[in-house]
């Protein structure tokens, strides 16, 4: 039998988390729901039109379903709107340093036009989200998620679709 490579100080390390159905809990949703608030808006890394890897703080993003986030771009003419029709693959970052908080989710973006869909993503966002675009002009951008990796102490997780 062998044994876990050692990690920091010599304990042994932790063994990878078990891979589980893509299925995000109450515990995210609420860690998602009060990012901003907390000081802790996600992270979108895209890639640009010049092909460049871009990064961008989202305070809007929240869960959708169990499988999908919503982020509501305030700016319909902004780089991650536009980038998504040349390439739709994104990766959104969660980190609260405070509750030792970190996840990753990978997925694939696409704009939704439905007005049911843009009330709904327009509504999960944070009022202080829905107060910089009252007008209501923003992108509604859901993110089908293929994989989500991380942990929220005391579970870690690896999730796919």
């Amino acid at each position: 039998m062998t044994m876990p490579a050692p990690g920091p100080g010599g304990a042994p390390a932790a063994a990878p988390p078990t891979i589980t159905e893509l299925n995000l809990s109450d515990d995210i949703k609420a860690a998602l729901a009060s990012a901003l608030a907390d000081g802790n808006p996600t992270v979108v890394a895209y890639v640009d039109e010049e092909g460049q890897p871009s990064l961008s703080f989202r305070g809007s993003t929240h869960v959708y379903s169990p499988n999908q986030l919503a982020i509501w771009a305030r700016n319909p003419e902004g780089g991650l709107g536009n980038a998504l029709s040349k390439n739709n693959k994104i990766t959104v970052l969660f980190r609260n340093p405070t509750t030792r908080a970190f996840l990753t989710f990978k997925g694939d973006a696409h704009i939704e036009s439905a007005p049911d869909v843009r009330d709904r993503v327009y509504s999960g966002a944070p009022e202080r989200e829905q107060q910089a675009d009252a007008e209501k002009k923003g992108l509604a951008i859901i993110v089908d998620l293929k994989k989500v990796d991380g942990m929220m102490m005391p579970n870690r997780y690896a999730m796919r679709k």
